[in-house]
């Protein structure tokens, strides 16, 4: 464990280095640049950004935990549904990107294409998820310094926040892509040498991860992979930060290769953290001694090693942080034409007011992340089935309305009661479980399709008819 002074300086020495490189980028004056950065971006760039605006400090708690607690099966879910949304972003965003070519965000795709009341519901739930997401990031950052070094949390939350929120209300998504591509680069560095000093550090390292008995295949295994790759890809289709990247890459061919790289970095990345917990797990330092593998493993080892974790921590929240303050403002401003640059500005920093309230609290935000990762899975489907020229407004609305009730059918075949489907349904005790999410999911593409192929209205793809549909 690092002295808290130590601590102190790396986490400002880190993010003095994060606020110069996103000042680097320039002021940017110009409303439709400052949240697009419109056909800009290359591969490389696209690839690495899409790794640092999802990966955020959760994963030094999530992945590891799911390791010790479930094995290997769980973790590879965990790293197929951090990367399924990225691979989707490839294959889709290129025709999200025809039908909206001046687009900023999926919200506008659903309101040309389904009209605003559905809009309104993507815009809803994709505000409420990106709002945990920061607020969970915040929190977590607080965690990583606290464990590491004895930082005061409120300390980090205000110089997490106050540091992102310098260059990305200056330079707006420019300045987020550019620090982006410095941290996803620090945090593959960063947790390569973190897993070679803890998997040195543990008297026969492959010989504990071998007999941990978590290497094997169990029904549980294969429920809770399951789960997180329906509840993790679900909620990133909602990420606005990974939506502004579509636009942002200079050409359809860019964004596949970005969207490529983005998967190459982000499944092995996630892998790796989550052997941490089965590490621990197999040297003896498991959820039933500790409930932070990642952390039981590296708090006891060097200083040097205290500081590469304290680095990577911060790293990671600053570069997830950053685009969620980049995304949550576009999200508003498309609904807000006219805006001046001086109030985008102010609404940036408002938008994270909230947030930091929350975060100071020290919450646990796990089951509110399960919800509203719940609510997605609800949606997600009627929505990209846009994409299908067949469906309807009207089959899209009552796929997402039958999506949020199949949550909670489940529960109510097993149990009987609805009360106690809906408790079911808000996951007590913050444990994800297969069945709603298969219930909002299932049911939801039931009816968007079933609807769609008994008649209505249709709608295509092509821009000028989704134009048409705004009236």
């Amino acid at each position: 464990m690092l002295e808290p002074l130590l601590g102190t300086v790396l986490l400002g020495a880190a993010l003095l280095v994060f606020v110069g490189l996103g000042l680097s980028a320039g002021r940017d004056d110009d409303v439709e640049s400052y949240i697009s950065a419109r056909g800009t971006q290359g591969p490389l760039s696209i690839g690495l950004s899409f790794l640092a605006a999802g990966l955020g400090a959760w994963i030094l708690f999530a992945p590891p935990e799911v390791g010790a607690g479930v094995g290997l099966l769980g973790v590879l879910g965990y790293a197929v549904g951090a990367g399924l949304p990225v691979l989707l972003f490839g294959l889709l965003g290129r025709r999200i990107r025809r039908a909206v070519p001046e687009g900023h965000s999926i919200g506008e795709f659903a309101r040309l294409r389904y009209g605003r009341g559905f809009a309104a519901l993507v815009f809803l739930i994709s505000v409420g998820y990106m709002f945990f997401f920061v607020t969970a990031e915040l929190t977590s950052v607080a965690g990583v310094t606290g464990i590491v070094a004895g930082v005061d949390a409120r300390l980090t939350v205000l110089a997490v926040a106050g540091a992102t929120l310098v260059y990305t209300t200056w330079g707006g998504l420019r300045a987020s892509l550019v620090t982006d591509r410095w941290q996803a680069g620090l945090i593959v560095a960063l947790v390569a040498v973190g897993f070679v000093a803890a998997f040195g550090a543990v008297d026969g390292g492959g010989q504990a991860i071998g007999e941990s008995g978590l290497l094997g295949v169990s029904r549980v295994g294969w429920e809770v992979a399951l789960t997180l790759v329906i509840a993790v890809a679900s909620a990133n289709m909602f990420h606005q930060g990974y939506w502004q990247r579509v636009w942002a890459a200079s050409d359809e061919g860019v964004l596949r290769r970005g969207a490529g790289i983005g998967v190459a970095l982000t499944v092995p990345v996630v892998v790796v953290l989550g052997l941490f917990g089965i590490l621990a797990a197999g040297s003896g330092q498991g959820l039933d001694v500790s409930p932070v593998p990642f952390f039981a493993l590296t708090t006891e080892l060097s200083t040097g090693i205290g500081a590469v974790v304290l680095v990577l921590g911060v790293s990671l929240v600053a570069s997830s942080v950053d685009t969620l303050e980049t995304g949550l403002f576009s999200l508003i401003a498309a609904e807000v034409p006219g805006m001046t640059m001086g109030t985008a500005r102010l609404v940036t920093v408002a938008v994270m007011v909230p947030a930091v309230v929350v975060a100071f609290q020290g919450l646990s935000v796990l089951r509110l992340f399960l919800i509203a990762d719940l609510l997605c899975a609800g949606v997600v489907v009627p929505l990209l089935a846009g994409l299908w020229s067949r469906v309807s407004s009207a089959a899209a609305m009552s796929g997402a309305l039958a999506g949020l009730a199949g949550a909670v059918v489940p529960g109510l075949i097993s149990t009987g009661s609805l009360v106690e489907a809906l408790r079911l349904a808000s996951f007590p005790g913050a444990t994800p479980t297969l069945p709603p999410f298969l219930g909002a999911l299932g049911l939801s593409a039931l009816v968007t399709f079933a609807v769609s192929l008994a008649g209505g209205d249709r709608r295509d793809g092509a821009t000028v008819e989704l134009k048409t549909t705004d009236a």
